[in-house]
């Protein structure tokens, strides 16, 4: 009876999931041109920018575009700690899309290849994902969500990956304004 009860418990907290990403995915693709105004809260600014512009499922927001920008105008150090750990919170929509165990994308061969990645060599497979620009990332996570990586595994590899990323950025929108002289 125990089992059964938990059971319950685990396929509510999975469609609750469910329905959590696909609220905030319409959500913030309704409200994209609202969430650039964040900008103007600094660091704690590019933070959300980065939890919103990573939180879409598939949907791409320039996420690293505005990384670039920031890092002309702030230290790009901390521009990228903060569009970094951002964008590992946003990016657990995917992870609970995956938890939620229901197919949010067709599981084509893309799926499965990531799948069999996340099987053999799982915290890299996100690190490498979250450190490489690519559209795939959505896919890593849901596939370690549906594997039931522990979260706090996920958001590590994941924050590591997209801090580097971010600092690539980051630096690189710096040295652009500079050349330019337009940087700060």
């Amino acid at each position: 009876m125990e089992a059964k009860h938990k059971s319950i418990w685990i396929m509510v907290a999975r469609i609750a999931a469910l329905i959590f990403v696909i609220a905030i995915t319409v959500t913030l693709y309704i409200f994209r041109n609202q969430v650039q105004q964040l900008q103007a809260l600094g660091f704690p600014g590019i933070f959300l920018v980065s939890v919103l512009a990573n939180a879409t499922l598939i949907l791409p927001v320039p996420g690293v575009i505005f990384t670039a920008a920031m890092g002309a105008i702030f230290n790009p150090f901390w521009v990228a700690i903060a569009a970094g750990t951002g964008a590992a919170v946003g990016e657990m929509t995917g992870y609970l899309a995956g938890f939620s165990g229901q197919a949010v994308i067709d599981k084509k061969e893309w799926y499965d290849r990531i799948e069999n990645w996340m099987r053999s060599y799982g915290d890299m497979t996100i690190f490498v994902l979250a450190f490489i620009p690519n559209p795939l990332f959505d896919i890593g996570g849901m596939a370690a969500g549906a594997l039931k990586m522990p979260w706090w595994r996920f958001y590590f590899w994941c924050a590591l990956g997209k801090i580097l990323k971010m600092l690539m950025f980051a630096y690189g929108g710096a040295a652009l304004m500079h050349w330019f002289g337009m940087g700060a």
